[in-house]
């Protein structure tokens, strides 16, 4: 599930034009599309509202309104999140929308104020080990540009300087304006009228595209249970992998002949059991190895450790 986040430190810069042009255009494509609004102004609520009174082709946007704390526990069905982020987003907030998302675009203005702002922003998402290593695609957006170019080729020479992409130039019309007024975009209103505006707006959403297709597959987990020694009960994750490495070292085991203990010669016996795993209890069954526990859930690290304790001493 892509999750896309826009985000500018700077207020008026174009956010949630930017979110709900990306958003329309995935659900025009069939897609099951959140718009969750992180921002404390809720800018998108009063569009989304509008929007459930008009006839629109594609899949209906399911609003959500949330803070930064909590913007990625999206509703069951939803295949990709659209976030609208407010200004001024720093810390431990920035961060946590890094965390989470694969794709961060940073819609721009021409102005020294937008561009220092944005440069701030940029240094301090380089700092996060997700950016830093490339697993969140950064894209920078120009918005309400004039139709000279002389804005595009500066943002453009401005970008290139900090080695991010600037994947499309949005001028300024006043089709954006009207359309919001009635819960739209400039993608619902009909071709004829909006025809360099969808040109400008196709470069960028090639780009999701791309950057999309570049997302790395997630491991397939499911959880598992085992039950140790002594009736407590440990949960892990186990990846798929791991679980079928451990199912063919089982069905090995017990094909194998019980191993006998080392004679005196060989220097002193080692205790096995009827499975062959030396200090290993008879009733246990498939060893669990690679125990994942994302949450560490209190006490359950300790109980992990008091457990292979047992295992060691045979108890």
């Amino acid at each position: 599930m892509p999750v896309i986040a826009v985000v500018n430190r700077k207020g008026g810069s174009g956010k949630s034009t930017l979110a709900t042009h990306v958003a329309v255009w995935m659900s025009r494509r069939g897609e099951k599309v959140m718009l969750g609004d992180v921002d404390r102004q809720r800018s998108t609520v009063p569009w989304l509202r509008r929007r459930a009174a008009q006839v629109v082709p594609g899949e209906p946007l399911q609003g959500w309104a949330t803070d930064p704390r909590n913007v990625l526990r999206p509703p069951s069905g939803v295949r990709h999140v659209v976030l609208d982020t407010p200004g001024g987003m720093q810390g431990f907030d920035l961060g946590r929308v890094a965390m989470y998302a694969d794709i961060l675009l940073l819609p721009l203005c021409d102005s020294l104020f937008d561009r220092e702002s944005a440069a701030g922003c940029l240094e301090e998402l380089r700092a996060h080990p997700r950016v830093s290593s490339g697993r969140v695609q950064v894209g920078v957006v120009g918005m309400r540009l004039d139709w000279s170019g002389y804005a595009e080729g500066r943002l453009r020479e401005w970008a290139g300087g900090l080695a991010v992409p600037m994947v499309a130039a949005v001028r300024d019309s006043r089709a954006f304006v009207s359309a919001a007024e009635r819960g739209l975009t400039v993608l619902d209103l009909p071709e004829e009228q909006t025809p360099s505006e969808r040109k400008e707006l196709s470069a960028l959403f090639d780009w999701i595209d791309g950057a999309i297709a570049a997302i790395p597959l997630p491991t397939v987990t499911r959880p598992v249970q085992s039950r140790p020694a002594g009736g407590a009960q440990l949960i892990g994750v186990v990846d798929q992998a791991s679980q079928a490495a451990q199912s063919a070292a089982s069905a090995a085991a017990l094909e194998r002949p019980a191993p006998r203990a080392a004679s005196v010669g060989d220097g002193p016996a080692v205790p096995t059991t009827e499975a062959g795993a030396a200090g290993t209890p008879q009733d246990e069954g498939i060893p669990i190895s690679l125990i994942q526990i994302g949450a560490r859930p209190s006490g359950a690290l300790s109980q992990l450790r008091r457990w292979f304790g047992r295992l060691r001493s045979g108890s």
